[in-house]
């Protein structure tokens, strides 16, 4: 029989092992910190933290175990139930996406949090329906509880192979249902096994707060990866829309190749400022708007050196970061402020307080803002007192956090 103690010891020597050669320095303890510094692991050898990373804090509460197929991790609480009922959770993955690193380390949070006991199974399905259709018969016969999908295609995938089955699933990090045409309202359930959570504000929300900024707005620059389906539904259509019925021009900027995004932001934003210089000569009066594309919003250092003065907002928080490689500003929601509503949803389904079908889609109100003062200063742009006092989120003019998720930073030094 084996002693628990020597294998929660080996265990915790393998995951710290593990971290280590993910490139998670020991002493870390900054999930920023990390996200930053981590270099990506070999490409030559498939390994499970080639998709799934992760905030080393979570190995303090949670065993995260490799298995022998590189698209499976395993994960366990470190805290024994007393009631001995450990419910089963599955989230599926699509690819690698630092969105998602941020995502599950929330969940995980939340879940310990919430003491919920649960075994936590995570599959990458690399956007292959086979392959899904493999991990869903998994999740049938292992009896499993819950299924989170991670991602807008992991979502759309499951909504038309898995509408109806026995299995509950909660939406995470996935754009507007509505607009997808996945749920029939944002206050109504789906009457099925799927709860909806969504990464986008309702467009006229989000522009409000885009009027105040700059009540005569004449260009809107969208930056959009033309294969992310859902950010052009959800994130690109819905402002040229909106820009249409205002008489304000809409350039629309879409990288056709992901892997090549960096060479074709440097002519893309270059051509764009151009354009919108020609009706507003100093760029006071437009905006580039960065969309949840991965492969766009990874190059916000190429958007910055062509974007000359126009203002680059991002709808999404988390490109807001001291220094100069960051957007001036974000209104939207934040990857883990969305991933705090799923884990919740979850909870609620799995200890049976709520059907998933009966919970609305989960929008978080009001947005998270984001503001670089540095960028702010740096292309001299005006900010109303207003945006000051909502942002959960400040960096100052040397860079430094003022405000970081709605809570003051004291500075040292």
């Amino acid at each position: 029989m084996r002693n628990p103690s020597l294998e929660l010891d080996r265990r915790s020597f393998i995951r710290h092992a593990t971290a280590l050669a993910m490139g998670i320095p020991a002493a870390t303890t900054s999930w920023s910190a990390w996200a930053q510094q981590a270099p990506a692991a070999p490409a030559a050898t498939p390994n499970y933290w080639d998709w799934f990373k992760y905030s080393p804090k979570i190995l303090e509460k949670w065993i995260v175990d490799a298995t022998d197929n590189p698209n499976h991790v395993e994960i366990e609480p470190i805290r024994r139930s007393n009631t001995g009922v450990r419910k089963r959770m599955l989230v599926i993955y699509p690819r690698p996406s630092s969105a998602y690193d941020i995502s599950i380390t929330k969940i995980l949070n939340v879940f310990e949090d919430k003491s919920i006991d649960a075994s936590v199974t995570v599959m990458n399905f690399l956007n292959d329906p086979a392959r899904g259709r493999a991990v869903l018969k998994r999740a049938e016969s292992g009896n499993y509880d819950l299924i989170m999908a991670m991602g807008s295609e992991t979502t759309a995938w499951l909504w038309e192979a898995y509408r109806g089955g026995r299995i509950p699933v909660v939406s995470v990090c996935s754009k507007d249902p509505v607009v997808l045409g996945q749920s029939p309202g944002y206050n109504k359930g789906s009457n099925t096994n799927f709860a909806f959570t969504s990464l986008n504000m309702p467009i006229d929300v989000q522009m409000a707060y885009v009027n105040e900024l700059k009540p005569k707005l004449r260009n809107i620059a969208i930056l959009v990866d033309s294969r992310n389906v859902s950010a052009i539904e959800t994130q690109s259509k819905p402002v040229v829309d909106y820009a249409k019925t205002r008489n304000i021009r809409t350039l629309e900027i879409a990288v056709q190749n992901p892997a090549n995004a960096r060479a074709e932001l440097e002519t893309l934003v270059k051509d764009a400022t151009a354009q919108m210089m020609r009706n507003d000569p100093d760029l006071s009066n437009s905006i580039y708007w960065v969309t949840g594309s991965t492969s766009v919003f990874r190059e916000i250092a190429t958007i910055n050196a062509y974007s000359s003065r126009a203002a680059v907002l991002s709808v999404v928080p988390e490109i807001v970061k001291g220094g100069a490689d960051s957007a001036v500003l974000s209104i939207g929601i934040s990857f883990e402020s969305n991933a705090h509503l799923a884990a919740v949803y979850a909870a609620e389904i799995i200890t049976g307080r709520m059907r998933a079908g009966e919970l609305k889609v989960g929008v978080v109100s009001p947005p998270d803002i984001a503001i670089n003062f540095r960028k702010v200063r740096d292309i001299g742009m005006t900010l109303p007192l207003s945006f000051f006092e909502a942002a959960s989120t400040i960096y100052d003019y040397e860079g430094n956090p003022v405000r970081v998720d709605g809570v003051s930073v004291k500075q040292t030094g």
